[in-house]
């Protein structure tokens, strides 16, 4: 299974990195609506939708349409609502929970979701416009955060963190991947060749004291994107979103930390 998952993450990287790199907007294009199909698959099949290929196929097509169609939208005012919609009903249903499968609570929460995922492959398509090189930062830090509170939680962890809906999540594991958030950031400010990053420029617009919270601040958003996204299987009984990516599961398992973060990363961008 390791070595499934491994093998399975330096092919997405790769790809990653090939479509960032390579400037050409008819290969970005295909593949984030690709993979912007997959997530919506998932994300119908996780609300017990009948028809998920068919309500994928006409999300799809709106994010297509967007993408070649950015005026219709005002930038600043979407990615707030998307910020927004995790602060007043994603982060409070970790507390009070999810509605029952079946019935227009259900639907409504399955459209909102969507707005979001529509919000984070918008806010990819942002981010890359303004540089390669930024997006990578931006989502390395919620990568930075993955890979720090996993091997803290296994070394560390022994106070759940939210042990109704993700049992092997720890307290000792967010703090570890807050810690190694903070100190790579850091590290980026006094190096050169990452100055065009989001940390950097962070930290010269608001200096030290602004970079650490907003470094907690992703922290914390990534953390609820992962807890969220849990709660949606828990709920829909499933273990992974799908079985698209060998020993990752699902598009949305890989982007779940994703989801709030890049919305709130292209509004930060704004202010800098």
């Amino acid at each position: 299974m390791l070595k499934t998952r491994v093998v399975t993450a330096v092919i997405l990287l790769a790809v990653l990195l090939l479509v960032v790199w390579s400037r050409s907007s008819e290969l970005f294009l295909l593949t984030a609506a690709a993979f912007f199909a997959a997530a919506s698959w998932e994300m119908l099949r996780l609300f017990g939708s009948k028809r998920p290929l068919i309500g994928a196929a006409l999300w799809t097509g709106l994010f297509i349409f967007l993408m070649f169609n950015a005026r219709f939208v005002n930038q600043k005012v979407f990615f707030g609502i998307c910020v927004a919609l995790w602060l007043i009903r994603f982060v409070p249903s970790l507390k009070l929970g999810l509605p029952a499968m079946d019935g227009f609570a259900n639907r409504l929460l399955g459209l909102v979701v969507g707005i979001a995922i529509l919000g984070c492959f918008l806010s990819i398509a942002v981010l890359y416009s303004w540089s390669p090189l930024y997006l990578l930062s931006v989502m390395a830090l919620v990568w930075i955060a993955d890979i720090g509170a996993y091997f803290s939680g296994k070394a560390f962890g022994k106070h759940k963190l939210a042990p109704s809906i993700s049992p092997g999540k720890t307290w000792e594991g967010a703090i570890g991947g807050g810690v190694a958030v903070l100190l790579l950031s850091s590290v980026s400010v006094v190096i050169p060749v990452f100055a065009d990053t989001f940390a950097v420029h962070v930290q010269g617009r608001w200096g030290w004291g602004g970079l650490i919270a907003v470094m907690v601040l992703f922290v914390a958003a990534s953390i609820v994107g992962d807890l969220f996204e849990s709660q949606l299987k828990r709920r829909a009984n499933m273990k992974d979103s799908s079985n698209l990516l060998p020993g990752h599961g699902g598009v949305l398992d890989r982007i779940d930390a994703l989801l709030p973060t890049l919305p709130l990363a292209v509004l930060i961008g704004y202010w800098l």
